[in-house]
């Protein structure tokens, strides 16, 4: 007896040669989802995108409109030069990758072909009015997310489960989904509003990391400082870039060079 609901079902159309083949994130490698604000400190993000990607990470990148009046003016570069150089960084990764990989298929090795998965890119930038993009949906499988920094602005919408942006939307997915998500919470001073917003994100299950310096590792330039803090944020996020500081380890250099002052 056929039953009359799969009587209804036809079967998937075959793929035509003119389909594109679907987007995959690169095997075992999830996509960090990465937000900017236009809170000061726009380089603890910037850093930190560049150093996932030198890791071989898929980032997916998020600039504020406050960000993108911020970013120039702190950086001397412009949002879409940014994002230039984060392509060159992802594709200059991505061949080192591959020249690296024992198991790369080339002519003749016998390798069958993929037609029907290619990789994602490993930058993308999203576009903070788009709740369209994959990070919007619980159902895309990011494996955390980083806001660096987080203004005071955002964190208040997080905290209260306001979802006016694709930042919001996709820190709300991470709370939801208990996925990592760290906020470089970026104020002084503090005001009790700010302190009750941090501990109610804490207590939803993200983290509060002000991208407070550390010393004890004798930096000795800014961009050590901001390196430091911003290793701190990946490692929260199961990720060791290379030459991350770690105490009980040598710091390269540290003996012979004069700390900052």
């Amino acid at each position: 007896m056929t039953d009359r609901h799969s009587a209804n079902r036809s079967a998937p159309a075959p793929r035509s040669a003119e389909e594109p083949a679907r987007l995959s994130p690169p095997a075992g490698r999830s996509p960090l989802l990465v937000a900017i604000t236009g809170a000061t400190g726009a380089t603890y993000g910037l850093t930190l995108v560049r150093r996932a990607l030198e890791a071989g990470v898929p980032v997916r990148l998020t600039f504020t409109n406050a960000a993108r009046r911020v970013v120039p003016g702190e950086t001397g570069k412009t949002v879409e030069e940014w994002s230039q150089e984060f392509a060159a960084v992802a594709e200059a990764s991505e061949a080192a990758a591959e020249a690296a990989s024992p198991t790369a298929a080339g002519p003749g090795s016998g390798a069958p072909p993929e037609p029907e998965t290619r990789k994602a890119p490993l930058f993308a930038l999203d576009d903070v009015a788009d709740i369209g993009a994959p990070g919007a949906s619980g159902s895309f499988r990011a494996r955390g997310m980083v806001i660096a920094p987080c203004s005071m602005g955002t964190l208040a919408r997080v905290a209260q489960g306001v979802s006016g942006n694709l930042v919001e939307r996709e820190a709300d997915v991470c709370l939801k989904e208990r996925r990592p998500l760290v906020l470089l919470a970026r104020e002084a001073p503090l005001s009790a509003i700010h302190l009750r917003n941090m501990l109610a994100v804490t207590e939803a299950g993200a983290i509060v990391l002000p991208p407070v310096p550390a010393f004890y590792a004798r930096p000795r330039t800014v961009e050590e400082l901001v390196g430091h803090t911003v290793d701190r944020a990946l490692d929260l996020l199961g990720i060791s870039p290379a030459g991350a500081f770690r105490w009980g380890a040598e710091f390269p250099g540290a003996a012979a060079t004069e700390p900052i002052q």
